[in-house]
């Protein structure tokens, strides 16, 4: 009964935290991420799934209002960070997408999968390479984020300068070897890719494992 009752708590998709930050997937190494991290950002990911539909998981609009404080402001830079967070592909986040995808801005996580998080962010059409227009895409997102207002020319400019400085081989695209290289020469295009807080996020829910304990105590 006491069981039962703990279930209660846990969200679709939730993963033991024990088994979430011992396991290191192929493509993004998670070992950097302790037990006591991944706790507190159930905490977390329980006030994100829980802020407009309450079905624990979270949906655009939450992932937006969390980004945005407005669950109503889109941008395409936006959407990609979502779309690649849903790993299940059905339109919603869950406990382990997001502590697998969250991982990857861990200040430990290794700089190589930040750059290929970055690449993927950039491939809208997930072909592999990074096309023109993709990047002028991209660009025009970034400055409308920041409230840049620039002419269509210079904007041009931009896109035409990063892309032949990084299109090595000159073949009208940007593979992924291009933009490691591209960014090993540039690492503040990577900046973003690390959120310092994700350190510190057990002293942001400090409550946490007392709370739990008790509730798995619960009759």
């Amino acid at each position: 009964m006491g069981c039962n009752c703990s279930k209660k708590h846990k969200p679709p998709g939730y993963e033991e935290p024990t088994l979430l930050a011992a396991e290191t997937p192929c493509e993004y190494p998670f070992s950097s991420v302790t037990v006591s991290e991944v706790e507190a950002l159930h905490e977390l990911y329980k006030k994100l799934s829980n802020s407009i539909v309450k079905d624990g998981l979270i949906h655009k609009e939450e992932f937006q209002l969390a980004l945005f404080r407005n669950e109503n402001k889109r941008n395409l830079f936006a959407d990609r960070i979502f779309d690649l967070f849903d790993v299940k592909r059905n339109g919603v986040i869950d406990f382990g997408g997001f502590v697998r995808s969250l991982g990857i801005f861990h200040p430990n996580a290794p700089t190589q999968d930040k750059i290929t998080f970055a690449f993927r962010l950039y491939d809208l059409r997930q072909t592999g390479c990074i096309e023109r227009d993709e990047l002028k895409e991209m660009v025009v997102a970034l400055l409308h984020e920041s409230d840049l207002l620039l002419s269509d020319d210079i904007v041009e400019t931009i896109v035409d300068k990063t892309f032949s400085d990084v299109d090595a081989k000159g073949d009208g695209r940007i593979d992924l070897d291009e933009w490691k290289a591209f960014v090993s020469k540039h690492p503040s295009l990577i900046k973003n890719m690390t959120l310092p807080y994700l350190k510190d996020i057990t002293l942001a829910f400090p409550s946490f494992m007392v709370r739990t304990q008790v509730e798995d105590t619960e009759i």
